[in-house]
C-alpha cells in the first residue's frame, strides 16, 4: 500500500512511529516541501500489513 503523509515535520515524524506500529515500512520517500503552505511537508510511504502473532 502507499500512503501519502502531509504536515509539519513533527506531525510526520509522530504519524510514521504510528504507523510502524501496525504496519512494516518498506520504503519512505525524501520530504518533499508543499509550494502553498511553507512549514508543511509531505513523504510517501510504501507499506504491507505487519502479521499478527
Amino acid at each position: 500500500m502507499r500512503i501519502r503523509l502531509d504536515g509539519t515535520r513533527a506531525e510526520i515524524v509522530d504519524a510514521l512511529f504510528r504507523l510502524r506500529l501496525n504496519f512494516t515500512v518498506a520504503g519512505v520517500s525524501r520530504a518533499y516541501p508543499d509550494r502553498a503552505r511553507p512549514q508543511h511537508w509531505r513523504v510517501y510511504l510504501s507499506t504491507t500489513p505487519r502479521e499478527r502473532r
